[in-house]
């Protein structure tokens, strides 16, 4: 049966239709007759217990270019949804976070995916810490003192925001550099949060490796090797992707964290994994499954759309 789908996401014009995976979800709704409602997170009022939003009717076409199509612009109360889609990319900051506080006044009557209160208490790198056993040596500090003592057991140590994306403001700080002191500096200038050192992995030269869960089963991968004389391997800084089957340690990582996942109503969430080292997990916001798709592996979109509609 068709469904009502709202969807939350960063303005469709400033997407990238090749790699991005909202466009991919919302491709795989058309193509099942459901009905899609395109707004922005700046869009959403809470009046009198009604969660409202002004927006548009949404058609797609995968024509780079000419991909979208608006119309019959009105105000929507997103309670009469079935499903909305929670897919603006981070900052993680608080007007993400209120998002999630107001998404909560119409679910689960209204299914939101992923659960916004689970989005909330889960960000990438601070949930990965559930999970000890499988994460590289990792501090989570604005302490000086214990990030110069990580430094200093260490040796080569990545530096980052905690609630980053996009590999922004991650520095790899390697033995004998000597910006420790103004980098920590800047970022206690940058940020009111403790920050993320991690031992730097090598592993990394080889690919930081993507895998994506559907309602927490692995269901695929990809790989994304960093350019020549970058540390990082986010494709938004020029790392490039390849096709990649799962490890036997990749598949135990999934096999230990997906129960939870699934009891969360994470029902879309990509990993990262640099050699056996698990380092992320991303439920705000994921991509991957056009990567994944292209190189001849699952249709991910399809098995969220599948996984969506038991839930209905």
């Amino acid at each position: 049966m068709p469904l009502k789908i709202a969807v939350q996401m960063d303005p469709i014009e400033s997407i990238s239709i090749k790699g991005d995976s909202t466009f991919a979800m919302l491709l795989e709704a058309q193509h099942r007759g459901h009905e899609i409602f395109y707004y922005v997170p700046k869009a959403l009022s809470l009046r009198d217990g009604k969660l409202m939003a002004p927006g548009s009717s949404l058609e797609l076409r995968d024509e780079p270019g000419d991909y979208f199509t608006l119309s019959d612009r009105r105000v929507e109360d997103l309670s009469n949804s079935d499903v909305i889609l929670l897919r603006q990319d981070p900052p993680f900051d608080m007007s993400y976070i209120t998002t999630t506080h107001l998404l909560e006044q119409v679910h689960p009557k209204t299914l939101v995916v992923n659960d916004p209160a689970e989005v909330r208490n889960a960000p990438e790198k601070i949930f990965v810490t559930r999970f000890p056993e499988f994460m590289p040596p990792t501090l989570i500090t604005r302490d000086r003192d214990a990030i110069r003592a990580f430094k200093d057991e260490f040796g080569d140590i990545i530096l980052k925001p905690l609630f980053g994306n996009g590999g922004a403001g991650v520095f790899r700080l390697s033995h004998g550099d000597e910006n420790l002191a103004s980098l920590v500096e800047l970022f206690e200038q940058s940020f009111r949060e403790p920050f993320i050192v991690q031992k730097y992995l090598p592993e990394v030269r080889k690919g930081d490796k993507r895998v994506i869960l559907v309602d927490g089963k692995a269901v695929g991968a990809i790989n994304r090797v960093p350019a020549l004389g970058e540390a990082r391997s986010n494709m938004h800084v020029g790392g490039r992707a390849e096709p990649s089957e799962l490890t036997r340690r990749e598949h135990e990582i999934c096999e230990a964290i997906g129960p939870e996942l699934k009891q969360r109503g994470l029902i879309f969430v990509g990993i990262d994994v640099i050699g056996d080292w698990l380092t992320e997990i991303n439920v705000t916001s994921p991509t991957g499954i056009r990567e994944v798709k292209r190189f001849g592996g699952a249709d991910i979109a399809a098995l969220i759309w599948d996984a969506i509609e038991d839930k209905r």
